[in-house]
């Protein structure tokens, strides 16, 4: 995922300031990205610079000044843009799968503890997504659509986690019925 559309993509909904966006980013389920907090303030520099956003500075008595970004008619046509793309197909690169082809190596004790290590982080996993949706994170509600939307993919996500889950749980009968 490029940060900068992410980011356009949250100042389509809300203006914001950077660390806002950062904190939105930090939590979202949807927005994968595992940058750094400066290449969020570097994207907005160039966001600015390429006429896709627009900022206004806040002053604050008590406070530094703060910038608050909005997306420009030109953000929003880039934005859009991207979203017409051609989607590209899910990475299903996972490294437990290179962990579990030479697991043969294990006992069948250190196997099955690797296999309910691995169910464990999936149930955490489930647990905090449900978490978040609970806490009702940024999540866009525009338009009736736009919030079936966001539900699905947080749907999509637990589902997910949810398959590997039983996955994992299938293997480990199995395993233990020999």
């Amino acid at each position: 995922m490029s940060i900068k559309l992410a980011i356009l993509g949250i100042l389509s909904c809300q203006p914001s300031t950077g660390y806002d966006l950062k904190k939105i980013i930090e939590e979202s389920t949807v927005m994968y990205w595992s940058g750094n907090n400066n290449q969020i303030y570097k994207s907005l520099v160039q966001l600015l610079e390429q006429g896709l956003v627009t900022h206004e500075v806040q002053h604050q008595e008590s406070s530094p000044s703060k910038k608050i970004y909005t997306i420009t008619d030109k953000g929003e046509a880039e934005l859009k843009s991207w979203a017409l793309t051609p989607p590209e197909l899910p990475e299903l690169k996972k490294s437990f799968l290179t962990q579990l082809a030479w697991a043969d190596l294990l006992s069948p004790e250190e196997l099955d503890n690797l296999l309910l290590a691995y169910e464990n982080e999936l149930n955490m996993q489930i647990l905090l997504l449900q978490e978040k949706k609970r806490r009702g994170l940024f999540a866009p509600n525009r338009t009736t659509r736009e919030i079936y939307l966001w539900e699905r993919i947080d749907d999509n996500i637990v589902s997910s986690y949810r398959h590997e889950l039983n996955w994992v749980r299938e293997i480990r009968q199995e395993l233990k019925r020999g």
